[in-house]
């Protein structure tokens, strides 16, 4: 099970009391307060890590709690400081507080840790209030309570390629087809429904990460179809490669097909459709796949866009990777690479 928007509840551990104590020991009249302090309570930490790919963990564990600290006690002894808790999540996790809306953490980038809930400072011991005029205190400060929130988590794909289409256009055969991964694919709709990632490598051991984006509908920045549920993973995405289908299976015209898709993303995130764009014709094999490819390069000629003819059914894919590649580092250089 895929899940990429989850709410979770999380509390930072009570602090310690100090201890109100007194020094008493043979052939030492009037040792003083000797009370310690009480330790701090478990911080809950979030912490990004590219072994986690959903967020299916935490609906079934959403409550984290950090432990209290110890007390302090007798002859100056101070309770320890609790162990914190850390909560696993995918990269790509962003981090809101679920009552205001305010950002907490974007953690795009493995290794990425954010205190969520900070523990509680224990109390002060005795010993500590001695003074000048106050020789022999006797109290001492109780534990202070650990920070609580409710956090909502929304997982955003970090891929340097999103594979863009239309239901049925075939980018889960192409995902299959430039890399490892193994998506659903079926000669129906919506056949996707989570993004998968795959790892495209190269013989000089380069690695570029290709996400296959569920299938777009027209009204999907108003949510229709699956809407936002898939939108917000195509925007950290470097390159967007618009898959279409060139034979019109579905009785669709590639040309308007491609005008959707852009007015979708231009919808949801004014400038998206900007971003560095490549166009993966597929379906070459098919009738009239041939003259609608010549429609589509006329229609782009004034456009610098490239068009990689392929039929990834059966694994023609032509210039397809090299272009990838090229694409991927244009876009670096040119400062779309992970944008947020």
């Amino acid at each position: 099970m895929f899940v990429d928007r989850v709410k979770i509840t999380v509390k930072g551990g009570d602090g310690g009391n100090g201890c109100c104590s007194f020094r008493r020991e043979k052939f030492v009249p009037k040792g003083g307060p000797d009370g310690g302090d009480g330790g701090a309570g478990g911080s809950v930490y979030l912490e990004s890590t590219s072994s986690e790919q959903s967020l299916v963990a935490l609906v079934y564990q959403s409550h984290f709690r950090g432990a209290n600290g110890p007390g302090g006690k007798g002859a100056g002894c101070h309770g320890r400081n609790a162990e914190p808790v850390i909560v696993k999540v995918p990269v790509g996790t962003v981090v809101t507080d679920a009552e205001t809306g305010e950002l907490i953490a974007d953690l795009d980038a493995p290794g990425m840790r954010v205190m969520v809930a900070k523990g509680g400072r224990g109390g002060r011991g005795n010993a500590r209030f001695v003074s000048s005029v106050n020789r022999v205190p006797r109290y001492c400060e109780e534990g202070k309570p650990g920070e609580e929130k409710s956090c909502q988590l929304e997982l955003k794909t970090i891929a340097d390629v999103g594979l863009v289409g239309f239901p049925n256009a075939g980018k889960s055969t192409l995902l299959g087809a430039i890399s490892a991964a193994k998506p659903k694919v079926a000669s129906y709709p919506f056949t996707t429904l989570n993004p998968v990632v795959g790892v495209v490598e190269y013989p000089d051991f380069e690695r570029i990460l290709v996400a296959d984006i569920p299938g777009l509908i027209e009204g999907a920045h108003e949510n229709v179809g699956l809407g936002h549920a898939f939108l917000r993973h195509i925007e950290r995405t470097s390159v967007l490669s618009y898959v279409l289908d060139m034979g019109g299976v579905d009785g669709r015209d590639p040309l308007d097909d491609l005008d959707a898709l852009k007015n979708e993303l231009e919808l949801y995130m004014p400038g998206l459709s900007k971003r560095a764009t490549m166009i993966v014709a597929n379906k070459m094999d098919l009738e009239g796949a041939e003259e609608n490819l010549d429609r589509l390069k006329e229609k782009l000629a004034s456009e610098v866009i490239a068009i990689y003819p392929v039929t990834a059914a059966i694994g023609e894919l032509g210039g397809l990777l090299n272009g990838v590649r090229e694409q991927v580092t244009a876009a670096k250089k040119a400062g779309f690479y992970n944008i947020k």
